[in-house]
């Protein structure tokens, strides 16, 4: 594995990219421990109704669109996010993936996948009753993504 530092003046934010030819464990944990070394929580500014939260990252299991709008889903609650989806993916990337045009998912809370063939499948997520559909054309990286994370026994 090659390491490379490159100092860019005028960042606003430390940036890390992992090149990788495929997901396996070492890629994975070294991910995680990266992240586990920013300073403290990560917390998005979401807002229900006339109120602006500061809901940790690890807490929200999707972003969907509805309409016009973004939202963010956690196991109890449903708010409004000023970001765009595209936006949204590049800031979370690594813990979160899209699955379809319209929904990235937090991996970490997905819980099961009922596959369907002619249609989208169904993703459900631990600790809550929600769902939402992967597409056909994301359901393959789907999966190989949350083969790659499983504990290997």
């Amino acid at each position: 594995m090659k390491v490379k530092i490159e100092l860019l003046e005028g960042l606003d934010e430390e940036e890390v990219v992992i090149r990788c030819s495929r997901l396996n464990d070492a890629v994975i944990g070294l991910e995680k421990y990266i992240e586990k070394q920013s300073s403290g929580k990560r917390c998005l500014s979401l807002t229900g109704g006339e109120t602006e939260y500061f809901v940790p990252v690890e807490d929200i299991l999707f972003f969907e669109t509805e309409g016009r709008e973004i939202r963010a889903h956690t196991a109890e609650r449903i708010f409004t996010c000023v970001y765009k989806l595209y936006e949204l993916e590049e800031l979370l990337a690594g813990g979160f993936m899209r699955i379809s045009k319209s929904t990235i998912v937090n991996l970490d809370h997905i819980y099961s996948v009922t596959r369907n063939l002619t249609a989208s499948s169904v993703v459900e997520f631990a600790g809550s009753g929600k769902k939402t559909m992967v597409s056909r054309g994301y359901y393959k990286l789907l999966m190989e993504r949350l083969k790659a994370r499983r504990l290997a026994l």
